[in-house]
């Protein structure tokens, strides 16, 4: 598990670098002499080039050594942090924001694979949970103290260190990470599949929508409070959300394994969720209870990929890494589109206490998509059982059908090689991709 360790220093860096900019605004806007709303463009920069990234760089790099990939990716995402320290202008720093994208994306992409291959089957879970977990205690961990190293420094400062942590990650990988087998090839048309698939798409819809909602919300979340309630100290409420985060993401798997309910628990957390958000600005001025909005809103987002993921296995057994990839690419797609959204919104004179209403709306949106998608897959699953049409289908298919229509949470012991092993590690709450 110490290779494993240092791709989750990789993946704590990336944490750290994705989050952190939500707590800089303000003084990356006054040392820039721009708007909030135009310095949030650093998120949306970085996070449409995240979702990019991963799909469109991997494809190419099929059968390139996995190693060699990791260290370039890890290698691009440092240099763009670098440049974002040194950026004297901020076309310049949505530039560099674009470099570390870029670079991140294809690292998260290929560090999981790696860390399932440097282990045995039996502690793959663990495996890829330990960078996952990385990743997590990067937002928890690292975002308050980039913020309180910015107030007390720069946030020039909090960038160096995002920095100086890559290249320590760049260089234990380099002497210790061994080479490991590149995993074989997905036909363009396995890919274009994915999006097309009726059962797939709206699982994905409702990730994007979610990550609109929650993750450009997140970005905004400094001037949000200060329009709220003259919150002063933003730092303690990050605390707050990322505890939440930790919270949600231990519990999930247990909860999702105990009940099987993965649809009802998909809108039991979007619900918390657009709750939270309603009530952020009413309680803004009374500390104790903004704190605990922000702890439903944190623990709701980082579960909430947990169970959306188990109803992809479970609807997509024949293309369910693939699913997921698309999955993963669209909460970063909805993170730029959000931050976007929110800029624009601002730079027109919306209150920033009227964005968590935003929010809420577009996460009612998603609501409803599950709900009416959940209707949908009821239907087409009884009609397919009055056929007998899951009997004759692939391997494992009888078991996809049943879990589909009843809030199962795999994919059928019997299925396409490589879908299995997705499924325990989901199982072991271990996402593989931010929360929503």
């Amino acid at each position: 598990m110490r290779k494993v360790s240092l791709l989750a220093l990789g993946a704590f860096t990336l944490g750290l670098d994705a989050y952190v900019m939500a707590g800089l605004l303000p003084v990356v806007a006054d040392d820039l002499d721009t708007t909030v709303s135009l310095a949030g463009q650093m998120v949306t920069a970085f996070t449409l080039a995240y979702a990019l990234s991963a799909p469109l760089v991997a494809g190419l790099l099929t059968g390139a050594r996995p190693k060699t990939v990791i260290l370039v990716a890890l290698a691009v995402f440092t240099l763009g942090n670098g440049l974002t320290a040194v950026a004297p202008s901020l076309a310049l720093l949505l530039a560099s924001r674009v470099v570390a994208g870029a670079g991140a994306g294809v690292y998260a992409a290929l560090s999981t694979a790696a860390a399932s291959a440097l282990v045995t089957a039996e502690q793959r879970g663990k495996a890829l949970a330990l960078v996952m977990g990385g990743m997590s205690t990067g937002t928890v961990l690292g975002v308050p103290l980039g913020v309180l190293l910015a107030e007390h420094a720069s946030w020039r400062a909090t960038m160096g260190l995002v920095t100086a942590l890559g290249a320590v990650a760049i260089g234990g990988l380099a002497a210790l990470l061994p080479q490991v087998p590149a995993e074989p090839p997905v036909p363009a048309r396995a890919r274009l599949g994915a999006i097309a698939d009726p059962a797939v798409a709206p699982v994905v819809g409702v990730s994007f929508l979610g990550a609109v909602a929650s993750l450009g919300l997140y970005t905004y979340l400094a001037p949000v409070l200060k329009a709220a309630g003259d919150v002063d100290g933003v730092a303690p409420y990050l605390w707050a959300w990322g505890a939440g985060g930790v919270l949600g993401s231990l519990l999930i798997g247990p909860l999702v394994d105990r009940t099987g309910r993965v649809r009802a628990l998909v809108a039991a957390l979007l619900t918390a969720v657009g709750v939270a958000h309603l009530v952020l600005a009413p309680v803004a001025g009374v500390p104790l209870l903004l704190g605990a909005a922000l702890v439903v809103w944190g623990a709701g987002g980082w579960a909430l990929q947990v169970p959306q993921q188990h109803q992809l296995l479970a609807v997509s057994a024949r293309r369910g890494t693939v699913a997921l990839a698309l999955n993963n690419s669209a909460l970063y797609l909805g993170s730029a589109v959000g931050s976007a959204l929110g800029g624009l919104a601002l730079a027109a004179g919306l209150p920033g206490d009227a964005l968590p209403w935003a929010a809420a709306a577009i996460l009612g949106l998603s609501l409803l998509l599950h709900l009416g998608a959940g209707r949908a897959a009821g239907g087409g699953a009884a009609r397919a059982g009055g056929t007998g049409a899951a009997g004759a289908g692939a391997p494992g298919a009888v078991g996809d059908a049943a879990r589909a229509d009843g809030d199962g949470v795999g994919c059928g012991a019997g299925g396409a090689g490589g879908v299995a092993g997705p499924a325990r590690v989901v199982d072991g709450g271990a996402s593989g991709t931010p929360q929503a």
